[in-house]
């Protein structure tokens, strides 16, 4: 009932509207930053003057910066704009949370632009209504969400400063949901493709009115969890208000979409909060600058398709012994085990299914494509999943636990291919993802049923992604691969 009634909403109110004079006006203007474009250009080359060293050699993919009035936040996010300045971009996608409307799903300003007191920042119109098709259940254009919010605004006379000419595609996104999160990261790397002039930019400001020494304390632990790439670890640590950040979801998002990527290098240039500033230090906002890259300026990384390195027979073993212990103590007792691993090959995050047979016939198989924790929590869950939540099947029960056999398929890192002609079957598992549909077949698909690749594809359309058996065929249609290391008890 609720996005019933917020759907009819919008309609009323984009009925109003027209596509060619979007233009959305300040709020903040003469608030969180001086409403006079001298006094404000001048204020910001004061902030970036004030900063510390900042590198400028980084190809940077993903930047966070605060979003508070600039008296406060301004004096970090300097070194965001800072190091970012040597960089290219052409389209900016600017994320940030919804801090007065709450909704489902995200919201995408489909063209025209954003004014600040420095002129006009033009959307990238492709863009933004390209990835409003990518997923047209969660993807909206809701104009009220962006009637009262500045996390997006904030950030714009910064990049106007940086950047002669750049496009942004503005996104909010509202209530907390991992699902959303992954959906958007993986739409965000479809369109995003081979380009190299794409920033995604996080507007976030950090723990809120907290004494100073509890927010450093809770923001350590944030930004801890940012620099692991850990997205399963921060996203339950802000939900459980261990960490406290008010752009989690997007920050969620980014984590996501760096594993895509295979960007593994993260650095926090600065870290503070308002009671630096202001010296009230009873009360504090929280404030980061974080930039992710994968390659320095002037170099490119080669596709790393392989992931993790590979595991040896005795960690296999492991995983084997961890995947049969989580299965035979939920299936008795309703609890997975609390377990740990010391060997720094399964604390890698990295993703895994779980495959369980009954005399050789399948009886259920759960994964984790992109991997959010580490990879022995991995196994233990998908482990527990597939003997309870594949929909395929009732939960395995303990009178046929001595007849389950467990196979553990460990996968590299899914990456984008150009179309089904760089599939190579046997080899490759394929993710097929299209109009917020995906689907996902292993590898060892193939070799079980004898599909030609033709088949093969046409089956996942169709069986597991719910998509015409030829979606494939699709320019539109995106095809990622990864290669799986499958080993078994037996």
């Amino acid at each position: 009932m609720k996005r019933t009634l917020l759907l009819l909403t919008v309609l009323m109110v984009f009925s109003t509207q027209t596509w060619g004079n979007m233009i959305k006006e300040p709020n903040v203007a003469g608030g969180f930053y001086s409403a006079d474009p001298q006094e404000l250009s001048d204020s910001i080359d004061d902030l970036e003057a004030s900063t510390g060293p900042v590198p400028v050699d980084r190809k940077v993919e993903i930047a966070i910066a605060p979003h508070a009035g600039y008296p406060y936040s301004g004096p970090v996010a300097a070194y965001t704009y800072k190091a970012i300045a040597r960089n290219h971009y052409n389209t900016i996608v600017v994320i940030g949370p919804s801090h007065f409307f709450p909704f489902e799903g995200i919201s995408i300003w489909p063209r025209g632009g954003f004014k600040t007191p420095l002129g006009v920042v033009p959307v990238d119109d492709d863009f933004a209504q390209a990835l409003l098709k990518e997923n047209t259940q969660e993807f909206h254009f809701l104009p009220q969400v962006f009637e009262r919010e500045h996390a997006i605004e904030v950030e714009l006379p910064f990049l106007q400063k940086t950047f002669k000419s750049v496009h942004i595609v503005p996104i909010l996104m509202g209530d907390p949901d991992p699902r959303v999160c992954r959906d958007l990261a993986m739409a965000l790397d479809k369109l995003i493709g081979q380009r190299d002039d794409v920033l995604i930019l996080i507007s976030s400001d950090m723990s809120h009115y907290y004494t100073y020494d509890v927010a450093n304390s809770m923001d350590a632990l944030t930004l801890q969890a940012i620099q692991e790439i850990d997205p399963k670890k921060f996203f339950e640590g802000n939900i459980s208000r261990k960490m406290e950040m008010c752009g989690f979801v997007p920050v969620t998002t980014a984590l996501i979409f760096a594993q895509l990527r295979g960007i593994k290098n993260v650095e926090v240039l600065k870290h503070a909060n308002s009671g630096d500033t202001s010296g009230d230090k009873s009360r504090v906002v929280g404030y980061s600058s974080v930039i992710f890259y994968s390659d320095l300026l002037g170099t490119k990384n080669a596709q790393d398709s392989a992931g993790a390195g590979v595991l040896s027979p005795a960690e296999k073993n492991e995983l084997l012994k961890i995947a049969r212990n989580s299965l035979e103590t939920f299936v008795k007792t309703g609890k997975a085990p609390d377990i740990t691993a010391k060997d720094a090959r399964l604390n890698e995050i990295q993703g895994a299914f779980v495959t369980l047979t009954k005399h050789g016939t399948l009886r259920g198989c759960i994964g984790n494509i992109i991997g959010q924790g580490p990879l022995y929590e991995t196994v233990r869950d998908m482990a527990v999943a597939a003997a309870s939540q594949d929909p395929r099947f009732s939960p395995v029960t303990a009178d046929e636990l001595k007849d389950i056999d467990l196979e553990i398929s460990v996968l590299s890192r899914p990456y984008r291919v150009k179309d089904a002609s760089q599939i190579q079957l046997g080899k490759h598992g394929v993710i097929v993802s299209e109009g917020g549909h995906q689907g996902v077949f292993l590898p060892q698909v193939a070799a079980e049923t004898g599909w030609s690749k033709e088949e093969f594809l046409s089956q996942l359309c169709s069986q597991k992604a719910g998509l015409p058996p030829d979606a494939w065929k699709n320019p539109d249609t995106a095809l990622y691969v990864f290669t799986a290391d499958v080993f078994a008890e037996k």
